[in-house]
């Protein structure tokens, strides 16, 4: 197929300068890049997933797990009597 076709002069000199390395016209070369531009393009690629590392967010030991709800306990008795504190 003919068709016209304008490059930009740094690619066409690349393109000559292979064409002239091989020993082939600049039509060949030309094809030839193409060619193998499509076919990465198209080749089906083998992605990976992401690998996801699981981390224990655990207390660390040592960490007093009866204190900390006695605490949440009394933080939570704190804000109920200002609640109520406040509706009076």
């Amino acid at each position: 197929m003919r068709t016209t076709l304008t490059l930009d002069d740094d690619l066409a000199a690349v393109l000559r300068q292979q064409a002239a390395t091989l020993g082939v016209s600049f039509k060949e070369i030309v094809n030839r890049t193409l060619r193998a531009g499509l076919s990465r393009e198209m080749a089906p690629r083998d992605v990976q997933a992401p690998k996801t590392i699981p981390h224990s967010f655990g207390f660390r030991p040592g960490v007093d797990l009866d204190r900390l709800n006695q605490l949440v306990d009394e933080l939570e008795a704190e804000a109920a009597a200002e609640s109520l504190h406040r509706k009076r």
